[in-house]
């Protein structure tokens, strides 16, 4: 005769069951971190996400206990590197360094990415903000933003900017100052901002949009001439240089950002534990002493469902970009 297992009796293995295989992740999270951190960042060693993730690496390793081991794992805008941590076990040893490019503009206009960043990532926090910089080739007769725009309208069709790809935040904000002002500055993109910057200052092409942090040298040294910032007010390094908003463009006064993110699935605890890590970095007086001195801007506590929502917003943002300014990628 075989035995009967009554209604009360089914869900009380089931629960056992359920709370049996939910130990195992309660215990990783409450032992986590007991090994090195992978931090990859999917662009080349150099730029700005990578110089951004070099400098949380060691401090945020001093705070877990664990080393923060920096890989880079540069292509296809940052889709490699992005893909390569979507599929990466959700345990929080592996984690990316985000920015616009992977997971803000390139969802907003590529429809055939490798990962959604809705659903493949677990957003932790953000690492800094960056003040965008609109510059143009020193050896050019013009001082300031005015003189500019005045002589891109006196010599049209001769004007070119580098970009460090299609769909890139550089490519989508020069179009739309193109859009706003009426100027034929025409695009020529890369396969990165260290080969647009090379071209730049070698005077191949004239004009270029970057973050600060990768080219406050150049500009210090007179290789290139600020003409403006996206910023949400005048950076230090550049007190003479006016914002966006004072030129009366406040769309294109947006700053760029770096943060991080894990796999998806992620337990909550771990991510708790490295956003908690993160705002005890951040909050060091060392650590906004040398964000100020790289040119980047300490950013605001987000919380991970903050920064969840930044990351959706800032993708209608550009989306909606794209439509009104009919920009052709």
């Amino acid at each position: 005769m075989k035995p009967t297992i009554n209604r009360r009796q089914a869900l009380v293995a089931g629960t056992s069951l359920l709370g049996a295989a939910a130990m195992p992740v309660l215990a990783q999270a409450q032992g986590y971190p007991n090994r090195p951190i992978t931090l990859v960042v999917p662009f080349a060693p150099g730029g700005a996400v990578d110089i951004s993730a070099r400098a949380i690496s060691d401090r945020l390793g001093k705070v877990l206990g664990q080393t923060v081991i920096v890989d880079n794992r540069a292509g296809a805008g940052g889709v490699i590197g992005s893909s390569f941590v979507a599929k990466a076990p959700a345990d929080g040893y592996t984690l990316v360094v985000t920015s616009q490019s992977t997971h803000v503009v390139g969802p907003a206009v590529t429809p055939n990415l490798p990962y959604k960043v809705e659903t493949d990532f677990a957003p932790i926090t953000l690492i800094d903000r960056l003040a965008n910089v609109l510059m143009v080739n020193a050896n050019l007769p013009v001082q300031n933003f005015e003189e500019f725009v005045t002589y891109v309208r006196s010599h049209p069709g001769k004007w070119n900017y580098a970009s460090s790809g299609n769909g890139s935040v550089a490519h989508l904000s020069m179009e739309m100052l193109n859009a706003k002002l009426g100027l034929d500055i025409a695009h020529v993109p890369y396969k990165g901002a260290g080969a647009a910057l090379t071209d730049i200052l070698g005077g191949l092409v004239q004009v270029t949009w970057n973050n600060l942090t990768s080219n406050l040298a150049n500009i210090t040294n007179g290789k290139l001439r600020a003409l403006a910032v996206a910023a949400p007010q005048r950076v230090a390094q550049l007190p003479a240089v006016p914002t966006f908003a004072e030129l009366k463009l406040p769309d294109l006064n947006l700053t760029s950002w770096t943060g991080l993110a894990a796999p998806a699935r992620t337990p909550d605890p771990v991510i708790g534990r490295l956003y908690e890590a993160m705002r005890t970095v951040l909050s060091d007086p060392a650590t906004k002493l040398a964000w100020e001195q790289r040119g980047a801007i300490l950013p605001e506590p987000l919380t991970p469902s903050q920064y969840q929502q930044e990351i959706a917003q800032r993708i209608q943002f550009f989306k909606d970009l794209v439509k009104t300014n009919k920009i052709v990628l």
